[in-house]
């Protein structure tokens, strides 16, 4: 895919840094679902609390350290749609080029049965359209 036609951009938070003076490795995960947050709430049209999805699957290639001076930028790109999954591939980026690659699965689930359920048309058409868009 690659096609990362979303981006946001996030502050390294003192927090954040481990005791080397790095971004926690655990923290590149947080970075990914603010990502996700943010293109549920500015592309989907739902806040990511609402969304009744579920994270199924995370992978990340660490690339390079992040410091506290950089600001990081998290490109987001969605892939082929399944019947319920949302697959997510993202560059983490901060003005040295790029930190890590990841991707994440999450599938739409009902909250009274716990089972997966199709995605909603109107977020498959929201998708499509930001994606042909060029963001």
């Amino acid at each position: 895919m690659a096609d990362y036609e979303y981006t946001t951009d996030l502050d390294v938070r003192f927090r954040d840094l481990d005791a080397m003076g790095h971004v926690n490795n655990a923290v590149y995960a947080t970075y990914l679902e603010q990502a996700r947050a943010d293109y549920y709430a500015d592309v989907v049209g739902v806040p990511l609390p609402e969304a009744d999805t579920v994270l199924v699957n995370l992978s990340i290639a660490y690339q390079r350290p992040i410091t506290a001076d950089e600001t990081v930028t998290v490109a987001l790109g969605v892939g082929d749609l399944g019947e319920s999954s949302v697959p997510m591939e993202y560059e983490i980026r901060t003005g040295d080029g790029v930190a890590a690659t990841a991707e994440t699965v999450q599938v739409v689930f009902d909250r009274e049965t716990g089972e997966s359920r199709s995605i909603p048309k109107e977020w498959r058409d929201r998708i499509a359209r930001y994606a042909q868009s060029d963001g």
